[in-house]
């Protein structure tokens, strides 16, 4: 599927398992985070909706006006953190490399790198919406 060119309908009939679906009030801001620090691909990008994808799964980014007549829109906050105890983690991204992008862009780095008990190394860093995105590669 080409998703620059698929049309919204055939798009959502395609999707299946789990969907993730990001609230977002700047969504070139949010797209260009996961670009740039998390190495994703961003596709379908515009002021109210992007795509985002990492290996097989996909991110949907969409603008807060997009979701006026959705009753979520009323639970979320003006002022981020949005995603407050949702931890997105990315697999086969490497948590030291993307904490030096962040760094270098100023975004916030809630958790620096660390070997983690259950085989991982990963890091927390936060989108400018307050995501909180988790590289993660496995330990030797």
């Amino acid at each position: 599927m080409d998703l620059e060119t698929v049309t919204a309908d055939a798009f959502g009939r395609s999707l299946r398992g789990l969907g993730v679906n990001l609230l977002c009030h700047d969504v070139r801001a949010m797209a260009g985070f996961l670009e740039g620090v998390l190495g994703l691909s961003i596709h379908r990008l515009s002021a109210d909706f992007a795509l985002a994808r990492h290996g097989d799964v996909l991110i949907q980014l969409h603008a807060d006006g997009t979701f006026g007549r959705h009753p979520l829109l009323g639970l979320v906050p003006e002022a981020p953190p949005r995603g407050g105890g949702v931890q997105l983690y990315l697999f086969g991204i490497d948590p030291d490399a993307a904490c030096a992008r962040a760094e270098a862009a100023g975004v916030m780095v809630l958790e620096a790198p660390a070997d983690k008990p259950h085989g991982l190394r990963e890091a927390t860093i936060l989108s400018p919406e307050g995501y909180a995105f988790s590289p993660a590669i496995a330990l030797p």
